[in-house]
């Protein structure tokens, strides 16, 4: 089953159509079914690109104490066929992109998907940003740049304002510096939905569009329900983060991290990212990847049943309730 026909199916379901019926409860598409090194991989949206199921959260990589244990994490896992990796140009104020830069020598950098993001909503400190992350990661060019943090009704407008962010990045894509671009964010399904559209009016189509996907957001302002079926609508790809809410889905003690990653694998989306700061949680991500198997409706009802209580608040999704993660609202400065 090929893209298409598998959004064929959706629409005959009434998923699309009808977005608030979207339960997550259809298993992967079958045009996933490629391996390396039992690692499972994914077509990214309309790109063609083949991309590994887990991919590597760039925060987590900066919270590693030893950086010789953070490009073994890096290289480890690109060693068992993880090949999307995620990053971004404000992580720990850099140190994320110089330690995947470092990683990614010695050939590795011809075995991955790389991805960045800048925060920049004016064309001057969004080239400033890409330009300063093509130098930390020692690379001439990235896979797919995203605008970042997109947290504020007004950051749309912004973006694609004259001299704004998206008029500066379709000059740096023009002359190489990255390939493919998207966007991502983390507050509300409304202020994606408002940014897609921002995007289609403009006549861009983006090419990944990155959100929080987990078994709690099913119950609440929930982007699985709202903005995922408007994605695949487009044949944009679909980036999934923090299955475990960063980590505080798990604090709930309602669901493990296994139930957590396999849910959202479960889910019609091309990449899981998820945080991997340390060898046995690298091995947790790759074991929940080569052990996945789609996932029956009463297996998602069950996981859904036994977190709703405990989501119906938004009380464990704090990057939607608090400004918590809202690292453009401590330093607007990055903005522009």
């Amino acid at each position: 089953m090929d893209r298409r026909e598998f959004f064929r199916r959706l629409t005959a379901l009434g998923i699309v159509a009808g977005a608030a019926r979207f339960s997550g409860r259809l298993a992967p598409p079958a045009w996933a079914a490629q391996e390396k090194g039992q690692m499972p991989y994914r077509q990214l949206g309309r790109t063609g690109e083949k991309v590994s199921l887990i991919g590597v959260g760039g925060h987590h990589l900066g919270l590693i104490e030893d950086e010789k244990e953070s490009l073994c994490v890096i290289r480890t896992a690109i060693d068992n066929g993880v090949n999307f990796m995620d990053n971004s140009w404000s992580y720990h104020n850099g140190q994320s992109e110089i330690r995947m830069g470092k990683a990614l020598k010695d050939g590795y950098r011809q075995k991955v998907f790389l991805m960045t993001k800048v925060d920049g909503r004016t064309g001057e400190a969004a080239a400033k940003q890409l330009d300063e992350s093509l130098r930390r990661l020692q690379v001439d060019t990235v896979d797919l740049l995203q605008f970042h943090e997109i947290i504020r009704m007004s950051d749309p407008e912004r973006i694609f304002a004259p001299g704004g962010a998206y008029e500066a990045m379709v000059k740096a894509q023009k002359a190489g510096k990255f390939r493919y671009l998207g966007f991502t964010g983390h507050k509300s399904p409304e202020i994606h939905l408002k940014m897609l559209e921002t995007c289609l009016a403009n006549d861009f189509t983006p090419a990944t569009v990155q959100m929080p996907l987990n078994v709690m957001d099913a119950h609440y302002e929930s982007f699985q329900k709202r903005v995922l079926p408007e994605l695949l609508k487009h044949n944009i790809g679909p980036l999934a983060m923090k299955p475990m809410g960063s980590p505080y889905i798990l604090k709930s003690q309602t669901v493990t991290p296994m139930e957590c990653l396999h849910y959202d694998m479960n889910l019609p989306v091309d990449v899981v990212i998820t945080g991997i700061d340390s060898m046995p949680i690298l091995e947790q991500a790759l074991t929940a990847a080569r052990t996945f198997k789609p996932l029956s409706e009463n297996e998602v009802a069950a996981l859904l049943a036994k977190t709703a209580p405990a989501a119906a608040q938004g009380e464990y999704e704090l990057y939607k309730t608090t400004n918590t993660f809202d690292s453009t609202k401590r330093h607007p400065e990055r903005l522009g």
